[in-house]
């Protein structure tokens, strides 16, 4: 694909009417899988004391949860091969608030609920996993190339305004009705959201008489005809994720995800850990130190649009320039936080703010609109599945890697690490913008 290519003609309005009802559909599932999700962390005191488990105890429930949520990413990028993504997302959406009906049982059971919650948050690490592969699956159906950056950055805020409000809910609820409402109250809204999601969503513009949207070949699997074959790569690529894909595609989609393991490792360790080292290092209240932890989304939020909104401007719809630039300044921030944060509560919160603003840019550039321009529409779901996949890998090992630092080398060990890791996210940036530059992607 052309640098220079021309913006296609303007929808007609029936095309943009049923598009702004996908796109918030979309956006009101992914959110919505949050309400589902974010519950846990907000009642997790309340858990600790009515099963009465140890903290390492329960952390196994959230690893669990973790791990088969990671699993399930890739399990949704060969489904979406062969199950229509509508029903994907349906079907996961319809489990995950089962699920949390029935955690909420299981907490009310005390003691013995210990074990019951554990396999709910299993499947419940499974439903959620439909979600973002599947909502990027539909999304590259209906967003042309030299509008989706910002577009998808404009939709990519669901998973920070999904963040805010699902935590907020939960701690509303628990207050309100106690802790098993924290589970029952955010079924009861993704039930609602599932009703919506229904009634205004559909995977193509075929689906409701209209014509194709997305007309432009992903650029590197149009390159596949053009490769040299045999018969081992030929049958890899036929089979499950890698249908249809060319190589190229193959070795782009897996360093993307290799990659996307650095910002779900930072972004998760900084979510995880922010409040705890805030409240040590500064003495602040535990209210204090999350609110004072919240400027990491909330900066973040902006930087998710800035991405978007600069990949389209100044750069026609590629995204290696963006995603290298603000890994750059990344590393920076990191620095900066670790070296000069420490100073003050008011440093590290602008540090903090501003490692938000360059981590989520890319995040959001690498697992949304990349996989949509890498995989094409036919192979969005897949790509993101298999992107974001690898990545949730990250946030495993960072929650028992800075948990180990932090109790035996201090909170400047976490930091350090946190800078270490930065710098493999710009060597993995480069080589795809060096990929990319050569034309053997097309992120």
């Amino acid at each position: 694909m052309s640098d220079d290519v021309q913006a296609p003609p303007p929808l007609p309005r029936r095309a943009r009417v049923w598009r702004w009802r996908v796109l918030i559909a979309t956006w009101l599932c992914y959110a919505g899988f949050y309400f589902c999700r974010k519950n846990f962390s907000i009642a997790k005191s309340a858990i600790l004391g009515k099963l009465e488990v140890s903290t390492s105890a329960l952390a196994h429930v959230f690893t669990a949860y973790l791990v088969a949520y990671m699993l399930g990413q890739f399990a949704t990028g060969v489904l979406s091969r062969r199950i229509p993504t509508r029903r994907l997302l349906l079907g996961g959406m319809v489990l995950s608030l089962v699920c949390n009906v029935g955690i909420g049982i299981a907490y009310s059971a005390g003691p013995g609920g210990y074990w019951p919650m554990m396999m709910l948050m299993i499947v419940n690490g499974l439903a959620q996993s439909t979600g973002w592969p599947g909502n990027v699956g539909v999304l590259s159906n209906w967003l042309r190339r030299h509008e989706r950056g910002r577009m998808m950055a404009g939709w990519a805020t669901s998973y920070q305004i999904g963040s805010i409000f699902a935590k907020a809910f939960a701690a509303f609820m628990l207050g309100f009705a106690g802790p098993a409402w924290s589970f029952h109250g955010a079924a009861i809204v993704l039930a609602a959201i599932c009703v919506f999601f229904y009634f205004n969503e559909r995977d193509r513009p075929e689906d409701v008489g209209l014509d194709p949207i997305v007309v432009e070949p992903a650029e590197v699997v149009a390159a596949a005809e053009a490769e040299p074959s045999s018969s081992v790569a030929d049958k890899v690529r036929q089979s499950g994720l890698f249908r249809g894909w060319s190589r190229r595609v193959v070795v782009t989609v897996l360093l993307m995800g290799a990659t996307y393991f650095v910002f779900k490792f930072l972004r998760y360790a900084l979510d995880s850990w922010a409040p705890l080292v805030i409240e040590r290092i500064f003495k602040t209240s535990k209210v204090d130190a999350g609110y004072i932890s919240t400027t990491f989304d909330m900066v973040g939020f902006v930087g998710v649009l800035v991405s978007g909104w600069v990949s389209d401007r100044f750069f026609k719809g590629r995204r290696y320039q963006t995603i290298l630039i603000m890994t750059i300044g990344m590393l920076v921030m990191f620095l900066a936080l670790a070296l000069v944060g420490m100073r003050s509560v008011t440093l590290f919160a602008v540090c903090l703010s501003l490692c938000g603003f360059m981590l989520m840019g890319p995040d959001s550039l690498l697992s949304g609109t990349g996989a949509i321009d890498v995989g094409g529409p036919g192979g969005a779901a897949a790509a993101a599945g298999l992107i974001n996949g690898i990545g949730s890998i990250g946030p495993i090992f960072q929650e028992e890697m800075i948990g180990v630092m932090l109790g035996r080398y201090g909170h400047m060990s976490a930091f350090y690490l946190m800078v270490g890791v930065s710098v493999v996210g710009v060597i993995g940036t480069s080589y795809l913008a060096l990929r990319s530059k050569r034309r053997q992607s097309a992120l």
